[in-house]
């Protein structure tokens, strides 16, 4: 009697995830008497190959999730929709991304709930599983933030989340002298009221949610972020005296300068260049954050449990407190201050032949920003530049030679503009525009991602563990996607290759000075993957780097600090190095910063679209013209050319035909004029609505393609528009 291959043990157990024990095995196949024999050895070394994982007396696939299972929250996307992830992942296939169905009557969830759901797979290119709740598991009191309405009763409130409709009630005895129309944080309740809305009580009155310093504290608010010190880490950092000098390397000779955004908060890097040979040696200084965050201490717990700073436009909530990040960490002009420093050389063509690290004592020589260094390059300079002329003009010979190597290298392209939003002293929008670039600030990257470089190789080549800046090549069906993408939208991407940033940049640049360039951008950036810190080195895609560690941004990003404190301990510098419990820990603490990350990003990116609402909430009846850049059933969103703002057209505003959803060629089609809606499109659209305290921004289609949009008719008078670009089908 034959025993079944691995493969078949793995498909029955996917189709039959109730029925997982060894008899339960045997009894599908028939395995009778001495075969049983055989088929416990092939379980065994499909456990040992970590194809299967046994539970108790039962066996499943690591890499599937039973219909039933323990989910966490992973966060929401801008839609508002939320999504779900795995409270005890096994696998060693990437983590599933699982959309959360709310049913009527779900209680409301927070992010520190863990959820008994049942799962059904599906096939989406954003998400794998569809889940809807059984139940809540464990789950602690969970705060909201929202518009409070007084009533007779109490109040109620209204949540802030773009397209959200769920409301709270509020009993008399809860409203926490809360008064009407302010905004709060409330506590959400057990239980239901008569009329099946859940219980809420107010815990913090937060003030009038017009103000203009009320759009970042609604972000600090809804996603949790830590924007106030422990009196413990405060004293900590009070405590924190100057530097001397002592065993480190005296650098204070080296005319050192730091180049920032003229509005920067911190400044944790400076640089210095000079002739080396036929080529060049770059200095890089980095703020010694290791020397006053030290391992344990109440410091180091904040610190790791906020992971990194988060900026908006009128505050920062900052990693460590301002007695060090603005002051004793930051590399301020004519003073002394700690950092660990690399020398790194390099020859004509920017190839490196180099590099020693130091824990030193430096002193900036000057404090510049991106602008003025750029203005005195190309021959203005000013009264603060020009005394540093001849240490600008060797940063620029030395990033001449870094350029060439990236050019080498092909590192993806892909420069995608960011938005600067200016606030008056009241916290007003000004203007929101488009950030310029100048080679002032690409000449810091490359010097920052050398350093980078060198400090991942370094702890490499004294084997010493760290953080590794990870991401990871696009997956295949998604590049399969873009192909389909470009190919509709007349370019070509070539298949059955491994897939490299420079076939990607090949498609950017075809499309650079076309209509479409804003299209095929957005459609590579879907194609690439999350970064994320982790243990294990998988290099860096986008940068085309084997190995790269975030190194240069320690007073902002905790992943820094754990690569200073791995550097202290490779070259003994000190004992505030590496601790016994960092080790044990990295793999935690390198998904708990990669969450931070990713929270702070939504939070900021959350406050500008709040700040847009608001700058555009006087505009109501305006036109503007915009590209299709996302479709979903509900309607298309629009970015707006001139602030960039992303504003949706419900397809209720399309008129009384019905229009249907093509998920795969990412379209909405009319079903009596035929209209068809797609991604690159371009449009003029008037503004319904503006809504500051959620961000949301509603406009009304009026040209599409430079056609008026004109309502149903007859289903005799069809207009087809051009198609948006097809997407694979599957």
């Amino acid at each position: 009697m034959s025993i079944p291959t691995k493969e078949a043990v793995l498909q029955w157990i996917a189709e039959n995830p109730a029925l997982t024990s060894k008899r339960d095995i045997a009894k599908a196949f028939g395995v009778k008497g001495a075969a049983r024999v055989d088929l416990k050895r092939l379980l065994r070394e499909m456990q040992d190959e970590g194809h299967l994982t046994k539970r108790r007396k039962s066996f499943d696939d690591p890499n599937r999730l039973p219909p039933v299972s323990i989910l966490k929250v992973a966060g929401t996307d801008r839609d508002g929709d939320l999504f779900l992830a795995p409270a005890d992942w096994r696998g060693d296939a990437p983590e599933p991304r699982i959309l959360y169905v709310p049913q009527e009557g779900d209680p409301a969830i927070g992010p520190e709930d863990r959820l008994l759901m049942r799962l059904t797979e599906v096939e989406d290119e954003d998400h794998s599983h569809q889940a809807r709740l059984i139940r809540r598991i464990g789950t602690g009191p969970r705060r909201a933030v929202g518009v409070f309405r007084a009533s007779a009763e109490g109040g109620r409130l209204l949540p802030v989340d773009k397209g959200a409709d769920k409301e709270w009630i509020i009993g008399a005895g809860d409203t926490g002298g809360a008064k009407d129309g302010e905004l709060v944080e409330a506590e959400i309740g057990k239980g239901r009221t008569r009329l099946g809305l859940p219980r809420a009580r107010v815990v913090t009155r937060l003030g009038d949610p017009g103000a203009a310093k009320a759009v970042s504290l609604i972000a600090i608010h809804q996603h949790g972020l830590r924007d106030h010190f422990p009196d413990e880490v405060i004293a900590e950092a009070e405590a924190a005296e100057p530097p001397v000098l002592g065993t480190r390397t005296d650098l204070r000779h080296l005319p050192l300068i730091t180049i920032d955004p003229s509005d920067a908060r911190d400044r944790d890097d400076a640089v210095f260049a000079e002739p080396a040979g036929d080529g060049h040696a770059l200095w890089v200084a980095i703020a010694d954050v290791a020397a006053y965050v030290t391992p344990g201490s109440a410091l180091d717990r904040e610190a790791r449990e906020r992971g990194n700073s988060t900026y908006f436009p009128d505050r920062v909530v900052p990693m460590l407190p301002d007695a060090l990040s603005g002051d004793l960490c930051s590399l301020h002009e004519g003073v002394d201050r700690a950092c660990i420093a690399v020398r790194i050389t390099v020859d004509a063509q920017g190839n490196k032949t180099g590099q020693t690290f130091h824990r030193a004592l430096m002193n900036s020589r000057a404090s510049l920003n991106y602008e003025e260094v750029q203005a005195a390059i190309d021959g203005t300079p000013t009264d603060r530049t020009a005394p540093h002329l001849d240490t600008l003009k060797a940063l620029y010979a030395a990033y001449d030679a870094l350029k060439t190597a990236r050019a080498r290298r092909a590192p993806l392209d892909l420069d995608l503009p960011e938005r600067k939003i200016l606030l008056s002293d009241e916290g007003e929008v000004v203007s929101i525009a488009f950030k310029d670039r100048v080679d002032a600030h690409r000449l810091i990257e490359e010097f920052m991602i050398a350093a980078n470089v060198a400090a991942a190789e370094d702890l490499e080549r004294k084997r010493t563990p760290l953080l590794y800046r990870v991401h990871e090549e696009p997956p295949e069906d998604k590049m399969d996607a873009l192909r389909e993408t470009a190919k509709a939208s007349g370019f070509s991407m070539p298949k059955g290759q491994v897939t490299r940033p420079a076939m990607l940049n090949a498609l950017l640049h075809a499309a650079e000075d076309t209509e479409l360039s804003e299209l095929i951008s957005m459609s590579t950036l879907r194609a690439m993957m999350q970064a994320y810190y982790g243990a294990e080195n998988m290099g860096h895609f986008g940068l085309a780097l084997r190995s790269y560690a975030h190194f240069t941004s320690p007073i902002r990003r905790y992943a820094d600090l754990i690569v200073h404190r791995a550097l202290i301990s490779a070259h003994g510098w000190g004992d505030d190095g590496l601790s016994e419990w960092d080790l044990e820990h990295f793999d935690a603490t390198a998904k708990l910063i990669s969450e931070a990350e990713r929270r702070s990003m939504v939070a900021e990116r959350d406050t500008n679209d709040r700040y847009l609402a608001a700058f555009l909430a006087d505009q109501i009846g305006a036109s503007f013209t915009g590209r299709i850049s996302g479709v979903q059933s509900f309607g298309a969103f629009v970015r707006l050319d001139e602030t960039g703002a992303d504003a949706l057209i419900p397809v209720r505003s399309l008129g009384n035909e019905y229009f249907r959803y093509d998920r795969d060629e990412q379209a909405l089609t009319g079903t009596e004029t035929g209209i068809e809606i797609g991604l690159g499109q371009r449009v003029t659209v008037r503004l319904a609505e503006a809504a500051p305290v959620s961000g949301g921004l509603i406009v009304e289609l009026l040209e599409i393609e430079g056609e008026r949009r004109r309502p149903a008719a007859a289903p005799s008078r069809k207009r087809k528009l051009r198609k948006a670009p097809k997407k694979r089908r599957r």
